[in-house]
């Protein structure tokens, strides 16, 4: 009989934690299939984040370190300079990569640093009860804006693939979500790229994933990926804002 179906060895035996509707579990199994795919599991090494992947090194099967928040470029920069031959991948959220980790995200990025990084955007601080953050859309209801995100007052929203794009030392920034099946195939593709860009020593790759947060955005599951379609995409639209090959193909 053929299997056509079946867990990446990459991820582990462990239960999600993850909120009913979160699709963090989709983008985990993208990268654990990207791991598998490329052959890369006993050389790679994941740098779990602060915030609702804090405990990422619970499910995927290759080494994990844990980070300070907003740290993780970081202690990859670190890990894959000592480690020469090792494949390191950061699994970030917009709380932690665009908040606390702005500094350590944009330098990491413009210093070329050869690591692929993986970050979830749903426009909320998630773990933490659901507070704005640098990417809560304007005239969005959280925690800290009940009345709306006023832009007036808190500014407008980072675009982090559009920023990224700017600097030279990216290979890839790439923006794309999970909320159909041709969405996860394309996404499945950019994560893949983004390893592989590490493999051929190119530099810093960043594929941003549009997610949902059902519990804070206070939604159903369905109404959640809805409301990503109708809100989100409009506001952060998906596509390659970077690729270093098709510039050199152009040329």
């Amino acid at each position: 009989m053929a299997i056509v179906f079946e867990k990446p060895k990459a991820l582990t035996d462990a239960v999600l934690h993850y909120c009913p509707g979160c699709t963090h579990g989709i983008i985990h199994r993208l990268v654990a299939e990207a791991i598998d795919e490329l052959g890369i599991e006993g050389r790679t090494i994941g740098v779990a984040p602060v915030g609702c992947a804090v405990m990422a090194y619970n499910y995927f099967a290759c080494d994990m370190v844990e980070a300070a928040h907003g740290r993780a470029p970081a202690v990859a920069t670190g890990l894959r300079r000592a480690l020469p031959d090792s494949v390191v991948f950061t699994y970030q959220g917009d709380g932690d990569l665009a908040a606390i980790g702005t500094a350590e995200t944009v330098h990491a990025a413009t210093r070329g640093e050869n690591i692929t990084v993986i970050f979830v955007n749903n426009c909320i601080y998630g773990m933490t009860g659901g507070q704005m953050a640098p990417t809560t859309l304007p005239g969005q209801i959280t925690q800290t804006t009940p009345y709306g995100r006023d832009t007036a007052t808190a500014g407008f929203p980072i675009r982090m693939c559009e920023m990224l794009s700017t600097l030279d030392g990216v290979a890839l920034a790439q923006r794309v979500t999970v909320d159909s099946v041709p969405h996860v195939k394309e996404a499945k593709k950019a994560i893949q790229k983004a390893f592989q860009n590490q493999l051929d020593h190119k530099g810093f790759s960043i594929v941003e994933v549009l997610s949902t947060c059902p519990t804070n955005w206070g939604l159903t599951p369905i109404e959640a990926m809805q409301w990503l379609r109708d809100n989100m995409i409009p506001y952060y639209p998906l596509g390659v804002y970077k690729d270093k090959d098709a510039q050199k193909e152009e040329k």
